[in-house]
């Protein structure tokens, strides 16, 4: 067998071990609270939440999950929080495009932490950007109290998620909610601050205080339906809108009402018929190394993902550590931002490392976004970068001007932004090539990513050194083995906060996915974009 062979089969067996070790946890978080708290929902008669969000969209669409990592590896102390109680994603639901959030009751009876919060208003962030209609399933204890300070008082905390209910309504973007159990104090709101809202009889309910704080508060003695239930919303108070005999006809109602819905202008994103792409989605296992410091061919990853002949190079000779192209995705047209990770020449015979944006390819990438910003074509930034290039000849090139300028095009773009982490996204490059903060409308990560603001093992040295030097001023002289032990202590806490899985448990990328799903994530992103019309771009001062 070929050295090239056995380095691709290296090289895919290595991402289908990574793959297998994601599609475990995921088959863990989704038993939400466990199969005996499942066992006692479905005793009272209620579909789980990803049961509900199951029957709620059309049959074999498919669900795109966001946040399916949310919470993973924290609140331990308070037994975890799957998914961050809450199950997110885009779905369609009778034929539209729709945003769809539903509290798990088997995760502390639905209660918020921190990250559930977080992972609501992004939700609802995605629907104002896209204009999707949003639908929520509630079924939530209400803040989950151990943890107040933190998910209450804040300007992204609990409270915001009703402002942006009334935020959603004055742009005119339909909001569904279905009461589906409980809905307790301020998160009574959020069903009510929507445009219309539904009541399972006999298992939802709703009240700003239920029965034993109404009774420690004003000493009346109460139950929860006279006080909330169905009828009492339906027939007395007249709070909701529709009462329903279980969670099976409030699904098919809220599938009625959509079904029934007009529709926004579009933006127009050009599209034409889907071409499949020169190799099989899979073949990127093959053409990503195992190692991440082994330079590849960006060139041939592309050719997996995009239309097959469908790519147009922007400056192919300048700026080589940036692959800019017009190409398609599924038939969309976009333009693509992406890291190079080959070693390149220049034309002066200088040698640069792949995956380090110099200025000349921020240059070029600078132009190129505002191009595509004003031919109204939607951006893909696939991320393998390390930062931008430092030491005294960059410096003297003027690499923070050249950086500045990218950061500034692709900080005021207002075509939609689409960004997966691919390997490393390091330091400012992650900003450069729109990370989290630079609001990409998706952003998603594979199990081989990395996010920090500089590799583990460099950030080690640097802290490993900062530390040295502080004993010595302090009289002490690490020998080699305790400096060697103070590195790797340094540098395997720095390589667990750059995994996927910290930054997808925190919400820095939306949802970790399986590489060969890149393509279809990218279209079903651009068709939900497509549901809002573009701001006219202006770029700023971008200084030349």
């Amino acid at each position: 067998m070929k050295l090239k062979e056995l380095e691709q089969n290296k090289n895919e067996d290595a991402m289908r071990l990574a793959i297998s070790k994601l599609n475990h946890k995921l088959e863990k978080i989704s038993l939400g609270g466990g199969p005996k708290r499942i066992e006692k929902h479905h005793s009272k008669g209620k579909l789980t939440a990803r049961e509900r969000v199951a029957k709620l969209v059309d049959e074999d669409s498919g669900f795109f999950e966001i946040g399916s990592l949310a919470g993973y590896e924290m609140y331990e102390e308070y037994g975890g929080c799957p998914a961050g109680g809450v199950v997110v994603g885009i779905g369609k639901v009778s034929g539209r495009t729709c945003i769809i959030v539903a509290n798990d009751a088997t995760v502390k009876a639905g209660a918020w932490f921190p990250i559930t919060g977080k992972k609501n208003l992004r939700a609802q962030e995605i629907a104002m950007e896209n204009r999707l209609p949003i639908i929520y399933l509630v079924d939530s204890a209400g803040v989950f109290l151990p943890m107040q300070d933190e998910i209450f008082p804040d300007k992204e905390h609990f409270g915001r998620i009703f402002r942006n209910n009334a935020r959603l309504s004055s742009m005119g973007i339909p909001q569904i909610a279905a009461i589906m159990g409980s809905c307790v104090a301020g998160g009574a709101y959020l069903p009510i601050m929507s445009d219309e809202a539904l009541i399972v009889e006999g298992t939802g309910s709703i009240f700003l205080a239920g029965p034993y704080l109404v009774k420690a508060a004003i000493g009346e003695q109460v139950d929860k339906e006279t006080l909330g239930g169905a009828t009492t919303q339906s027939e007395i108070s007249g709070v909701t809108d529709y009462k329903m005999p279980d969670d099976q006809t409030c699904l098919e109602t809220v599938r009625d009402l959509v079904g029934k819905m007009g529709h926004f202008e579009t933006a127009g994103f050009d599209r034409i018929d889907p071409v499949q792409p020169e190799y099989p989605a899979k073949k990127i296992y093959e053409l990503f190394p195992e190692l991440r410091t082994k330079p590849y061919n960006t060139r041939e990853v592309l050719k997996c993902l995009v239309d097959e002949g469908s790519v147009t190079e922007y400056k192919e000779g300048y700026g080589k550590t940036i692959l800019c192209a017009y190409a398609r995705i599924d038939g969309w047209s976009v333009g693509i931002v992406a890291n190079n990770r080959e070693v390149v020449k220049t034309k002066t015979g200088e040698m640069q490392f792949g995956g380090v944006i110099y200025s000349d390819s921020a240059d070029k990438a600078t132009r190129f976004i505002m191009n595509c910003n004003q031919k109204k074509i939607p951006l893909v930034f696939l991320h393998d970068v390390t930062g931008f290039m430092v030491g005294t000849r960059s410096e003297h090139g003027g690499i923070i001007k050249d950086g500045a300028k990218m950061v500034n095009a692709v900080s005021n773009s207002t075509v939609p932004k689409f960004s997966v982490v691919m390997g490393n996204s390091y330091g400012a490059g992650n900003y450069a090539m729109c990370g989290k903060a630079y609001d990409p409308r998706l952003i998603v990560a594979w199990p081989t990513a990395r996010i920090a603001v500089m590799g583990g093992a460099q950030a080690a040295k640097v802290l490993t050194q900062i530390q040295v030097a502080s004993l010595k001023r302090k009289g002490e002289e690490p020998d080699d083995k305790k400096e060697k032990e103070l590195f790797e202590k340094i540098k395997n806490r720095y390589d667990r906060q750059t995994s996927p899985y910290y930054a997808a448990a925190r919400l820095w990328v939306d949802e970790i996915i399986d590489p060969a799903d890149t393509r279809e994530v990218i279209s079903l992103g651009i068709k939900a974009a497509n549901n809002a019309p573009v701001e006219k771009f202006n770029p700023g001062v971008i200084q030349t």
